[in-house]
């Protein structure tokens, strides 16, 4: 090559270097992302099983009856006790069901709570007596069957709304991934000048 191409590759290059700007593209540094709050690390550490809908419903009617035993034993059948513990046995419920049976949740709560109240419902004179005391404990006891059957019921709503748009998001994924990388887009328009509309004279 001749020195004066040399030359002239040499300014070309300076120009272009003195005109151009560099930009530093800097990455997070690794392991940091955005700081979790304690309650959700909390709620990570705890056991998240997946039952079935018949599952559930045992878990909740065993848990219920020993919570009713307890009470009978050591607070000699307080209705506040029971109802308070029963809240969070629905809520749990309605948290290890599985997707797929997210709909028994709501229906296992109420038969939960009617197995648990036997112990505590001081039924006397057989199986006829012993049934009346449970009619009649769950007509007096009712506020607290619809707070944790409304408590199950609002946790199995969240949590198919949520697996109802993580569904649509993936179909959207899968449908974009689907496309050809050289096919528009529908909406897409084409790049140029648009026709003009003939004129009406």
């Amino acid at each position: 090559m001749s020195p004066l191409g040399t030359k002239g590759a040499e300014g070309a290059g300076g120009a272009v270097g003195e005109g151009a700007t560099v930009y530093r593209v800097t990455s997070p540094p690794a392991g940091r992302g955005r700081p979790v709050a304690p309650a959700v690390l909390a709620l990570r550490r705890l056991p998240n099983p997946r039952l079935t809908g018949i599952g559930a419903g045992l878990f909740a009617a065993a848990v219920m009856f020993l919570v009713g035993c307890a009470d009978w034993l050591l607070f000699d059948g307080s209705s506040a006790v029971f109802g308070v513990l029963f809240l969070p046995v629905s809520a749990l419920t309605a948290l290890w069901v599985r997707p797929a049976d997210l709909v028994t949740a709501p229906i296992s709560v109420p038969i939960a709570f009617a197995v648990g109240i036997i112990p505590i419902a001081g039924g006397t004179g057989g199986f006829g007596g012993q049934t009346m005391a449970v009619v009649t404990a769950l007509a007096v006891h009712a506020g607290w069957l619809y707070g944790g059957t409304l408590v199950a019921g609002l946790i199995a709503t969240v949590r198919k709304v949520r697996l109802m748009r993580a569904r649509q998001r993936r179909m959207l994924l899968a449908a974009q991934t689907a496309r050809p990388a050289g096919q528009p887009s529908p909406s897409a328009r084409p790049a140029g000048r648009t026709p003009r509309r003939p004129s009406r004279r």
